[in-house]
């Protein structure tokens, strides 16, 4: 017997009412969809774990689906001592935080709404000095929770805050129910040069044909940070509209403290069949997301996890592999692993990559591997012409600032193409 129902949080999708979030007395969350969203044929499912039913979905895949938009790891224990919750605890945390949140979803208290077209104008820009005080409290406070207002969440373990971008170019925060375009990531003191690195790798990127989110670095009182677009927010008619998107970790159903195939969570083979009945073009976004693979192996970002993957349902409702976000060349830090989230292949290493890693990963992904190491040359090489090109960072000043990365990716390039010759 289900215990008694202690408190609810109505669940939009953008400005329409899909279903409800529940908790019971005994801590555990419950889903349903409204009958109104049940009822309508162009309504989707707000997950691929959530498939639309009259029955109530249980505590595991609420937890996976929406615990999975919060924050995690320090971020998480720094906003539950805040509102003075437990970590353990997201009904509470998207009670406080769920206003604004990846994909097309916000999370309110019956009687809000999310914000009306008759909102005019942009909110007030913060000036500098504000920014950088608004930054300062970032690791005390992440997402300002606890200071009321817009009730913000972004997944992850790094310190970032969704924004608003004015009209000249300033930044602002939501008002409540407003959506944001745009997020801001303090580069942290641990890991100087961060900022640079990430807008490098995006920039590399999308110079190569990849399908990226766009950032640009900028300083905030002598404080690096990079501001990237908000690919899951598009202006219409003036307004700016919620696009949804899950991450494969929220689509298949793993809670974000499994997201690496180490700990149990998704690999590539279980990620190509999710694009291969998810996407409404799967030959397209299968090659993506192998281009996206064959990069990240390239660059050395060895954290591209499940959650560092999503899909993304656009305008016409078709389904694709999301823009590529969280692009960074990780081993340039020493004291971070320098094994793949995701194995390609048999390859948790550049240096353990051969030809039965290439066949494996065909394998998983359904590409004959001689299709796979063509791919690997040919990005390899894009990769190598672009960065003796010279790749420009928008926003950054000294340009010189990303030459070890660029030298670093050069070589890891050059080492792939010889470990498969």
């Amino acid at each position: 017997m289900t215990p008694p129902i202690l408190d609810t949080l109505r669940v939009w999708w953008d400005r329409r009412q899909a279903g409800e979030l529940a908790i019971d007395t005994g801590g555990a969350m419950h889903f349903a969809y409204s009958a109104e969203w049940l009822a309508d044929d162009s309504a989707p499912p707000l997950s691929q774990a959530l498939p639309k039913r009259g029955e109530a979905f249980d505590d595991h895949v609420c937890k996976a689906v929406f615990g999975g938009l919060l924050p995690e790891e320090s971020q998480r224990t720094a906003i539950a001592r805040a509102l003075g919750v437990s970590p353990d605890n997201p009904f509470r945390l998207l009670q406080a935080l769920g206003g604004d949140v990846a994909g097309a979803l916000s999370f309110l208290p019956a009687g809000e709404e999310p914000l009306q077209d008759d909102t005019v104008g942009d909110p007030e820009p913060l000036d500098e000095g504000e920014l950088a005080a608004l930054i300062e409290r970032l690791p005390a406070t992440p997402m300002l929770a606890g200071e009321g207002g817009a009730r913000l969440s972004l997944a992850g373990a790094q310190s970032k805050l969704p924004v608003v971008l004015t009209a000249n170019g300033r930044i602002a925060v939501p008002r409540p129910g407003e959506p944001s375009t745009h997020l801001i990531k303090p580069e942290p003191e641990r890991f100087a040069g961060l900022a640079a690195n990430e807008a490098f790798c995006l920039a590399l990127a999308s110079a190569v044909g990849l399908d990226t989110a766009r950032a640009e670095w900028r300083e905030v009182d002598g404080r690096p940070l990079l501001l990237v677009e908000r690919y899951d927010r598009v202006l219409v008619r003036g307004r700016t509209q919620r696009l949804h998107q899950e991450d494969f970790a929220q689509a298949l159903a793993v809670p974000s403290n499994r997201k690496y195939a180490a700990e149990g969570g998704p690999t590539f083979l279980g990620s190509f069949a999710l694009l291969r009945s998810a996407a409404t073009r799967p030959a397209r976004e299968v090659l993506k997301l192998a281009d996206a693979a064959i990069f990240n192996l390239i660059v050395g970002n060895a954290d591209a996890h499940a959650k560092n993957y999503s899909l993304l349902r656009l305008q016409t409702a078709e389904v694709v592999l999301a823009p590529l976000y969280d692009l960074v060349a990780t081993h340039m830090w020493k004291e971070l692993s320098p094994r793949l989230a995701m194995r390609f292949g048999r390859a948790a290493t550049i240096e353990e990559l051969g030809k039965e890693s290439l066949e494996r990963f065909g394998e998983d992904a359904g590409l004959p591997a001689p299709f796979v190491k063509r791919r690997l040359f040919q990005i390899a090489e894009a990769l190598n012409k672009e960065i003796a090109k010279g790749v420009i960072v928008r926003g950054l000043d000294d340009q010189n600032a990303t030459a070890p990365v660029a030298e670093a990716i050069a070589m890891r390039a050059a080492l792939a193409e010889q470990q498969l010759s």
